[in-house]
């Protein structure tokens, strides 16, 4: 038989066992853990996971419906391809701080991307007080371009008040 892959995408309010009760009830189903990303944002949890095998999608929704309801999580599914073992390595990072302020996210992506920069990973935080918010990302991601060019693509934002520091990542393997 060969494996089917999905990629869950959980939500749900965030409380202690969410992690073991799903990991529990995928592995009593038969069905391996590929990647996966699972945090707290807010006060809900999310998960997502590929996880692998011999379920059609219909039957895997229902195989979960019990342990999803018990958890008072939202479960949404997509079929995709497995492609395990091809973990791509950051080689470099990105730090933006400023005040909060709608369009930080959009701003920064989208000099990263004209620079043919490939964000792996992307977290954020909203950090001060309510009537002070600093957001607060940092990205991990490729680029063939040369940290200078990274720097000049974000200037704009520095000259707007937004702090950013971009950094080559030193990988060690072995």
């Amino acid at each position: 038989m060969t494996n089917n892959w999905y990629m869950l995408t959980l939500i749900g309010e965030d409380k202690p066992g969410i992690v073991a009760a799903v990991t529990q009830a995928l592995f009593e189903r038969g069905l391996n853990l590929g990647e996966t990303s699972m945090l707290r944002l807010g006060g809900n949890f999310t998960i997502m996971m590929m996880v692998g095998g011999v379920q059609q999608e219909d039957e895997l929704r229902a195989q979960l419906k019990p342990v999803i309801e018990a958890q008072g999580m939202r479960l949404h599914v997509d079929a995709i391809q497995g492609r395990l073992h091809e973990h791509v390595l950051p080689n470099i990072q990105v730090t933006v701080t400023g005040a909060d302020r709608a369009g930080i996210v959009a701003q920064v992506t989208a000099a990263l991307t004209d620079v043919g920069f490939n964000i792996l990973d992307l977290e954020s935080d909203v950090a001060g007080t309510a009537h002070k918010p600093v957001y607060i990302m940092q990205i991990a991601g490729v680029a063939d371009a040369p940290i200078e060019k990274i720097e000049a693509a974000l200037e704009a934002l520095r000259k707007d008040g937004v702090d950013v520091n971009v950094n080559a990542v030193d990988t060690y393997i072995g």
